[in-house]
This record gives C-alpha cells, sequence and structure tokens, in this order.
C-alpha cells in the first residue's frame, strides 16, 4: 500500500490533537509533521513535500490563503475551517474538501476518501486558486471551548470578550466561553463594523450596549445582559462617536 505523507496546519492545540488521532487510525496515511503557523507551514511544505496538507484557513503570522500563494511545493489541499462563508463553496470546487470544525471522525473519513479519488489535475486547480482567491469577510463562526468540547458559535451571539492572560473569556446571553486566542487576535478576527475594543483587556459588540453612562471617572456601556464595561481613555473619543 502507497501511503500518502501528511502535513497539518493548525494552530489550536486541542484541534490539532484530534485530528492528528483520527488520522493515524488509516494505515494510508503518515502524518510527517504540524505545523502552528503560516511561516512554518509555507518552510515544511517545501522541505517536505507532503501530498497532502490539512491547512487551517486562520492562522498566526499568515493565513492558509497566503500559504498557497508562497509555497513552491503544491501538494493536494484539505482545507479546515472554524466558520462557514460564501469562499467555502470555491473551496470545495477547487480543492479536495473543505471541513468546517469542530473536526468528527465520520467527516474526515469522507476528506480521506476524496483524497484516495484526487487526481494529478489538482495541482492546477490549487494554482488558480491562489491566484484568485483572499479572504474578503470576517468570520461567522469561531471555536471556542467548553468543558473537553470543541464548539462553534456565532460571532453574532457574541455580547463581549475580556481578556484572561494568554486566553480570552467570550460571553453571549446565556453562556460563558474561552478561547486559546489572545484578546488582541480576536480583534483582528471580528468585524470592527459591529465589535469594538473599549479597553485593551476588553471588547464588546456594539448592537450589545443598552445603555452608556457618562460620569467624571469617564464612560462605562451597560450590555444587555447587565454587565458594565469600563471605556479606557485611549478608545473613549472613538466609542462616543459611535453612541453619542
Amino acid at each position: 500500500m502507497i501511503q500518502k505523507r501528511i502535513l497539518i496546519a493548525e494552530d489550536e492545540k486541542p484541534a490539532l490533537k484530534l485530528i492528528s488521532e483520527y488520522l493515524k487510525a488509516y494505515p494510508s496515511l503518515d502524518i510527517i509533521a504540524t505545523c502552528e503557523d503560516g511561516n512554518e507551514t509555507i518552510s515544511s511544505i517545501n522541505k517536505l513535500k507532503p501530498d497532502v496538507v490539512f491547512l487551517d484557513i486562520q492562522m498566526p503570522l499568515k493565513s492558509g490563503f497566503e500559504v498557497i500563494q508562497e509555497i513552491e511545493h503544491i501538494p493536494q489541499i484539505i482545507f479546515t475551517t472554524a466558520y462557514d462563508d460564501f469562499a467555502i463553496q470555491a473551496f470545495e470546487v477547487n480543492a479536495v474538501d473543505y471541513i468546517l470544525k469542530p473536526y468528527t471522525r465520520e467527516r474526515l473519513n469522507q476528506a480521506v476518501q476524496k483524497i484516495n479519488l484526487h487526481d494529478a489535475g489538482m495541482t492546477k486547480a490549487l494554482q488558480l486558486l491562489s491566484d484568485s482567491l483572499t479572504i474578503t469577510q470576517y468570520p461567522k463562526r469561531i471555536l471556542v471551548e467548553q468543558g473537553q468540547k470543541l464548539v462553534n458559535i456565532l460571532t453574532e451571539s457574541i455580547i463581549c470578550i475580556e481578556a484572561s492572560g494568554d486566553y480570552s473569556i467570550i460571553r453571549t446571553a446565556d453562556q460563558t466561553f474561552l478561547s486559546n486566542r489572545g484578546i488582541s487576535e480576536l480583534d483582528k478576527k471580528l468585524d470592527p463594523q459591529f465589535f469594538r475594543r473599549i479597553h485593551r483587556s476588553s471588547i464588546v459588540s456594539m448592537s450589545s450596549v443598552r445603555e452608556a453612562r457618562r460620569d467624571l471617572s469617564g464612560l462605562t456601556l451597560i450590555l444587555v445582559n447587565g454587565m458594565e464595561m469600563r471605556v479606557s481613555r485611549s478608545y473613549s473619543e472613538e466609542i462616543r462617536k459611535l453612541i453619542f
């Protein structure tokens, strides 16, 4: 049996562990490397020349799209993503497959079957993909931890986000989640039309602001869940323009 040499590019450790465990069950697949950021992925693909890459779209340093644009060796690509938007339809046409997180054994099995059926025409398709596709939309979903599980939540359900060391606490109307992404990274991923940084340690959904209170000490936002969020001086002028 000819083995396919696999590289996994995934920056979220729980997700990386899960997909690695699932893929190890296939004798025809040999995981030769794992990468946690875009630059490392580019270097590893060019050096190791894997047959197949499970490529996360959103990674530190460079996105999955940027990785494709910069690699010299073109493997078969299976996109992985924590959100669904219009670009996914293009991925399904041009790439071997895409997988929406959280990973499941059944969904990965479908992707493996597509690897086995895939032909050499993928190389040309990927080159066209790298020239024509860019990320133009903010994610509609993000992957967060809930106990021992990884779950997808809609970004529109988020009320606020608070920094907690290297992690972030994400609050919706009725639940609280933990993200292993820092607040600055989440700030870049969320649509500024709906989400605004109000403090170095907090982000709010502007549609979730019920009222704003000004006093001698500054500006405070009262959210729909009753939380009071202090706006720091460095962000107060921008927030005032949006509210008043």
